[in-house]
C-alpha cells in the first residue's frame, strides 16, 4: 500500500481509465477503508471509494447535522446505514433509516439526505461506476 493510503483499488493503482480501454484490467482487490483517501461529497460529507469494473462502493461519513442537497444521477444506488441515522428524502417524503436498514434508488430518482445529531456512517453501492466520483477522487477532491 502506498504511503498515505492513496489508493481506492488494491495493489496501489488508482485505475484512472476505469478499465474501459483495457477490459479485464481490474484484478482482485483487498483494501482497508481507513487507508483510502477520502473526498468531499458535500459540506460535512466525505466518501472513501472502492472502484470495480462495473460498480463501486462508497463508504460515506456524515458529520453531525450534515445535508446532501437534492440531486439525481443515472446510476442505480443501493445503501445501508452502518451507524447513526440517515434520512433519505424522495418525493418530498423523508425516510429515517437506522443501522442495518437499507435502500434502493433507481437511476434518475431525485433525492436528498440528512443525518442526525450524531452523524452517520453509510455504505453506498453504485452501478455503473460513478465516473464523476472517480475523477473527483483522482483529483484529490
Amino acid at each position: 500500500m502506498p504511503a498515505g493510503g492513496q489508493t481506492a483499488c488494491g495493489r496501489g493503482f488508482p485505475r484512472p481509465s476505469l478499465g474501459r480501454d483495457n477490459p479485464g484490467a481490474v484484478e482482485p482487490q483487498f483494501i482497508r477503508f481507513e487507508d483510502v483517501r477520502s473526498f468531499v461529497l458535500a459540506e460535512g460529507v466525505s466518501g472513501r471509494p472502492l472502484f470495480g469494473e462495473r460498480g463501486m462502493l462508497n463508504l460515506i461519513e456524515f458529520e453531525a447535522g450534515a445535508v446532501v442537497p437534492l440531486h439525481s444521477h443515472p446510476h442505480e444506488q443501493l445503501g445501508i446505514v452502518l451507524r447513526g441515522m440517515q434520512a433519505l428524502v424522495v418525493g418530498g417524503v423523508a425516510r429515517e433509516l437506522q443501522p442495518m436498514e437499507g435502500y434502493v434508488l433507481p437511476g434518475g430518482v431525485e433525492h436528498s439526505a440528512y443525518c442526525g445529531p450524531d452523524g452517520a456512517l453509510v455504505l453506498d453501492v453504485f452501478s455503473p461506476v460513478r465516473e464523476d466520483y472517480a475523477r473527483r477522487w483522482q483529483e484529490g477532491g
